[in-house]
């Protein structure tokens, strides 16, 4: 049965598009965090112990907040791909290689995770495409799909490099080293962000189109 993923797409579109401007704020804290070392490292007179302790609190804080919202945006992202799935699931069945609950548990498994949700992703934005007029195949360019991929993939893999940087730095050179790719991470959190919305509102606008239209395309 066929279920609107509407009410769960608007949700995300605000919740992604405030995301989005929570990770351009934690980039510019981490460009900061640059330049105090930066300032450090050339001048260490120049720098004032207040500053330090400043950044690093703000740092704290603005990671532990961004941590609670991109939680609520996942669950709600996963809500929605999974109905998506479902949907596609009903307009073609033929279109998958993995059972539907895949579309939750693939966010799961560690390695797959950065394969197997772009996989599902790219099968319902198939699935979700009417057929041409005379019932031949109608390609819709899936460039969303695979812009939103690299982009997500790239922000998780630098984030998971920006913390194991953090953590282990010991001097202002190496916590400079962090920033810098603390601030590309934020920089490809923001890209997602944009790029999943595009994502999310162009799927959904497919299957509302499949669902209402039927299987073919007007001519």
């Amino acid at each position: 049965m066929l279920r609107s993923p509407h009410g769960l797409a608007t949700a995300l579109t605000v919740l992604l598009s405030i995301a989005g401007v929570a990770a351009l704020l934690l980039t510019g804290i981490r460009v900061y965090l640059w330049s105090l070392m930066d300032g450090l490292v050339k001048d260490p007179l120049k720098v004032k112990d207040i500053a330090l302790a400043r950044v690093d609190n703000v740092t704290a804080v603005a990671d532990g907040l961004q941590g609670m919202l991109w939680l609520a945006t996942a669950i709600v992202f996963v809500m929605w791909f999974h109905r998506v799935r479902q949907n596609g699931q009903v307009f073609r069945p033929d279109a998958f290689t993995l059972a539907p609950g895949w579309a939750i548990g693939a966010w799961f498994v560690p390695l797959a995770n950065l394969v197997m949700p772009f996989t599902i992703a790219r099968q319902t934005w198939t699935a979700s495409t009417q057929l041409a007029p005379d019932g031949s195949f109608r390609k819709v360019s899936s460039a969303p799909v695979t812009a939103w991929w690299l982009a997500f993939a790239g922000s998780q893999l630098t984030d998971s490099v920006f913390s194991v940087l953090y953590s282990a730095a010991d001097t202002p050179e190496q916590l400079r080293g962090a920033a810098v790719v603390g601030a590309v991470s934020g920089l490809l959190t923001v890209a997602a962000a944009v790029l999943a919305v595009l994502f999310v509102r162009k799927l959904t606008a497919l299957q509302s189109a499949k669902a209402a239209h039927g299987p073919y395309a007007a001519a």
